[in-house]
C-alpha cells in the first residue's frame, strides 16, 4: 500500500513539473528592439462650409391650449418660410419642445402657487450648407414669427472633416518623424522601422456666434444681420514607436 501511495506521488510530481515546462514555454520572450517613443499633433486652419441655428418661438397664454395654438401656427409659418427660401426639408429638425406654468410668487409655506399663464418654447434647428446665408435665414425667421435665436455655431460637414482630419493626420506624423529623428541624431542612433502607431482623435470644434442668443430681433429693421463665420483648426495625434539602431 505504502509502495502504490509513493508511486502516486512520484507521478503526481513529475505531470506538475511537465505542466510548469509548459507554462514557461509559452511565455512570450520580451522585444529586444530599441525604441523611441514619440508625439505628433497635426493641425489645419479652414473655413467652416456648415451653419447650424437653433431658432424658437415662445408664446405665452393663460389658457394651455391656446398658447399652444398660437404657437403651432407661428412655427408653422417660419417653417413654411425657410422651405420657401430653399431650405430642404431634411436640413430642419425640431430640437426642443416645452410646456410649462409660470407661477406667481408667493413667500407663504404650504400655499400652493397660483399659475399666471402657461409658456410653450418650440425650438427648430436649422443646418445651412451655405454660411453666408444665416444673416439671411435669421432674419426670415425672425420676420415670420421666431422670436429667439438660442444658439448660432459654424462647423465642417462630415465630407470636409473627414478631408482636413486626413491632411492633419499626414502633419501629426510628419511632427512626430521629425522629433524622433532628432532624438536619434542626438544619442547617434538611427530610425530603421516603425514598431507601433496609435492614431488619436480629431478634434473639430464649432465657432460660437451669440449675439443674438435669447435675443428677439426686431422685424423689418431694414438692416440684416451681419454674420461671420471665421476660421477653425481641425486637430490630430498621433503616437508612434520608431525601432532605432
Amino acid at each position: 500500500m505504502r509502495g502504490k501511495i509513493a508511486l502516486l506521488g512520484i507521478a503526481l510530481m513529475v505531470l506538475c513539473a511537465a505542466v510548469i515546462g509548459n507554462v514557461t514555454a509559452q511565455l512570450p520572450e520580451e522585444s529586444k528592439d530599441k525604441l523611441i517613443h514619440v508625439s505628433g499633433t497635426g493641425k489645419v486652419t479652414t473655413t467652416p462650409d456648415q451653419a447650424i441655428i437653433v431658432l424658437a418661438v415662445e408664446t405665452e397664454n393663460a389658457d394651455a391650449k391656446v398658447a399652444q395654438q398660437q404657437n403651432a401656427q407661428k412655427m408653422d409659418a417660419v417653417v413654411n418660410a425657410l422651405k420657401g427660401a430653399g431650405i430642404p426639408a431634411k436640413d430642419l429638425r425640431t430640437a426642443g419642445y416645452n410646456i410649462y406654468p409660470v407661477t406667481e410668487q408667493d413667500d407663504k409655506p404650504f400655499v400652493t402657487s397660483k399659475v399666471k399663464f402657461y409658456r410653450v418654447v418650440n425650438n427648430l434647428e436649422v443646418r445651412l450648407s451655405d454660411v453666408n446665408r444665416a444673416g439671411e435665414i435669421i432674419d426670415l425667421a425672425v420676420a415670420n414669427g421666431a422670436n429667439r435665436v438660442d444658439r448660432l455655431s459654424f462647423t465642417l460637414s462630415d465630407a470636409k472633416q473627414q478631408e482636413f482630419r486626413s491632411e492633419a493626420l499626414t502633419a501629426a506624423v510628419k511632427q512626430a518623424r521629425g522629433d524622433a529623428d532628432a532624438v536619434a541624431a542626438a544619442i547617434g542612433k538611427t530610425i530603421v522601422d516603425v514598431k507601433e502607431v496609435n492614431v488619436g482623435n480629431s478634434y473639430v470644434p464649432m465657432a460660437y456666434d451669440n449675439r443674438y442668443m435669447g435675443m428677439e430681433k426686431t422685424a423689418g429693421a431694414g438692416v440684416p444681420t451681419p454674420v461671420e463665420a471665421g476660421e477653425i483648426d481641425v486637430t490630430a495625434t498621433v503616437s508612434i514607436a520608431y525601432v532605432i539602431a
